[in-house]
């Protein structure tokens, strides 16, 4: 039964009994709006009357927040929603003409709703599974290793509405694919172990562990690289209100495409995590913890909070941790819902407060205005795992790993144009090179590293390393042999940056679109050398006016390939002299001049779409 068959009082039916669940909190408002949808298959007018009354919100609040996530669906999208992952490494895969297959096969077009209701299929960013591509997400359930015959039977089974509870478990199954363990993904710490460790400190327990931290030079896995045990002290002594606490969070929001590697560690390692997070909640004296897992990790949900039930009957999590009077800490999972964007902390905090998910101005930032204006400790899910080896096996231990300014290790996640995709875990300071033998890399003629908004190297710079002085990674390392266009990769996340753009501010909402319109130009043929410069501009402009990374970063894969790769830029060019008929910097001044920003920005678009060449 779908909300189009409910009647009104068997969906006010549902969204009260969601509403309860959640305490009635209209802070939880995206894991009510989540709910309700998987019961309804979409957030239908009659769910948001109700919403609006039993959360005592108003109706714009609650179709704003929905209209944010790309998860959310305001119309009905299918009863089955296919959405293809749109990554790059998916491409170089085969999922373009996967996608037609079965669009050819269910009589739909990519981004519609089949006539009946039963069907929409659609693409998505990446979907944390490039080491197993081509996949897909159907309800929100993923689905690998794609080929024809696949999709063909998937096809099959949605016209004959089979239950997904039918399909076969092997299209569901996700492997981890550990390819080279270290530290980290070969530990042989039990639940408990290193909790044990800090409590053995004494009285002293929380300032000792926040000086092992520091000692240890653990630095955010994140992609910043702060210096966590600062973060954890700035916390701990930030003053509190009345009524106020302080907050874990562990951002498992990992969307920059060619990541993976919180996937494997929250599957496999998921004590470890966890037990980092405690003694965070320890060292810092925090009550309650948040883990904020993607919507792309949707069928993790039941098996964390297995994980979740078992600490709390190993003494482990909750009231009196391992006996220790006053040590209170619980975790709560949050799903998102489709915004790469929460993965900037202070966006990914107004998320778990239920709002669309914004980043903040900053200062103050979350170590002293997080959570519910609360102090606020936000850490990656790897900067979690190894502060707890730290705990159990000491500060000294961990600093002698790696490289003077990058202690410990970094799992990277190998995906493209490799024989063994997966998860490769070195001490700092390994080169590029070595990663590259390693995965069994030919032909290579660049890596992106750290996803999109990274690095491009290109075979000169295989001997650089890993690590802060060099080339820091959230852990993205996508290889391109010799045979791929670095212009379309450029192109595909060009347009990666435009779709997850939130649309707060205008230099990134419409510097974004500007350059996709200037990348598919050159892809259609119809590019000039004076196309390069204005993506020159437009990296000013966005670098200097945006208000958070996406826009500063949007336009480093072009910038990247043009310098190293300029031929496949080239020969895109329709003609090697041109005059413009169109000038960005007269055109931004005119915008200015406009009043509402709405027809500046469709003023913008429109003059480098080529529509009025």
């Amino acid at each position: 039964m779908t909300a189009n068959d409910m009647s009104p009082d068997v969906v006010a039916g549902v969204v009260d009994r969601v509403v309860a669940r959640w305490r009635g909190d209209p802070t939880c408002m995206v894991q009510i709006l989540r709910e309700v949808q998987e019961a309804c298959d979409w957030i239908s007018p009659e769910a948001i009357d109700r919403l609006q009354t039993a959360l005592g919100v108003p109706r714009t609040k609650i179709e704003g927040v929905a209209g944010f996530y790309s998860f959310f669906y305001l119309r009905p999208r299918g009863q089955y929603r296919i959405l293809f992952s749109d990554n790059v490494s998916d491409r170089m895969l085969g999922s373009q003409a996967l996608l037609e297959r079965l669009c050819h096969n269910l009589w739909i077009e990519p981004g519609k709703v089949s006539e009946d209701g039963l069907v929409s299929v659609d693409r998505t960013s990446c979907t944390g599974m490039c080491d197993q591509g081509p996949g897909l997400l159907v309800n929100n359930l993923a689905i690998t290793r794609l080929d024809a015959g696949r999709i063909d039977e998937i096809a099959e089974r949605v016209r004959n509405r089979v239950p997904l509870a039918e399909w076969p478990a092997e299209w569901f199954r996700v492997e981890d694919n550990i390819r080279q363990p270290g530290i980290l993904l070969g530990h042989d710490m039990q639940p408990g172990d290193a909790l044990r460790a800090a409590l053995a400190l004494g009285d002293d327990g929380p300032a000792a562990l926040i000086e092992a931290i520091k000692k240890a030079n653990l630095r955010g896995r994140g992609g910043a690289g702060f210096t966590t045990g600062l973060k954890w002290l700035a916390c701990r002594n930030a003053p509190l209100k009345p009524g106020q606490g302080r907050v874990i969070v562990c951002n498992a929001d990992e969307g920059e495409p060619g990541t993976f590697k919180d996937r494997v560690l929250l599957t496999s390692y998921a004590d470890l995590v966890f037990e980092g997070m405690t003694l965070a909640a320890y060292a810092v004296g925090a009550r309650r913890g948040f883990l904020y897992l993607r919507g792309e990790y949707r069928y993790l949900l039941e098996p964390l909070t297995a994980v979740l039930e078992r600490r709390r009957r190993d003494k482990l999590l909750g009231a009196g941790i391992l006996g220790l009077p006053g040590f209170n800490f619980d975790i709560e999972i949050h799903l998102g819902a489709g915004a790469y964007v929460c993965g900037e902390e202070s966006a990914l905090i107004e998320s778990l407060e239920g709002k669309r998910g914004t980043p903040r101005n900053r200062p103050p930032f979350p170590v002293t205005n997080g959570y519910l204006d609360q102090p606020t400790v936000v850490n990656n899910v790897e900067t979690f795992a190894s502060a707890a080896l730290i705990a159990l096996k000491g500060a000294d231990w961990y600093a002698a790993i790696g490289t003077r300014q990058s202690a410990g290790s970094k799992i990277l996640s190998v995906a493209g144009d490799c024989a063994r995709p997966g998860l490769y875990e070195y001490p700092f300071g390994v080169s590029v090179r070595q990663v590259l033998a390693d995965c069994g890399a030919t032909n290579t003629q660049a890596v992106q590293i750290s996803g999109p908004s990274g690095v491009c190297v290109g075979p000169e710079e295989f001997d650089r390393v890993i690590g802060f002085e060099d080339i820091p990674t959230a852990g993205a390392f996508t290889i391109f042999d010799d045979s791929r266009d670095m212009f379309e990769v450029a192109r595909n996340y060009v347009h990666f940056f435009q779709h997850e753009s939130c649309g707060f501010c205008t230099p990134c909402r419409v510097g974004t679109s500007l350059l996709k319109n200037l990348m598919d130009k050159l892809h259609n043929g119809c590019g000039s050398p004076y196309d390069f410069a204005e993506i020159e501009k437009l990296n000013l402009l966005l670098q200097s006016m945006s208000h958070c990374g996406l826009g500063h970063t949007a336009c480093n894969p072009v910038l990247d390939t043009i310098k190293k790769f300029r031929p496949a830029y080239e020969k895109r060019l329709v003609q090697k002299d041109f005059t413009p008929a169109f000038d960005l910097d007269r055109a931004l001044a005119a915008a200015r001049q406009m009043t509402g920003r709405d027809d500046a920005a469709a003023h913008l678009v429109k003059a480098t779409s080529g529509e009025d060449a």
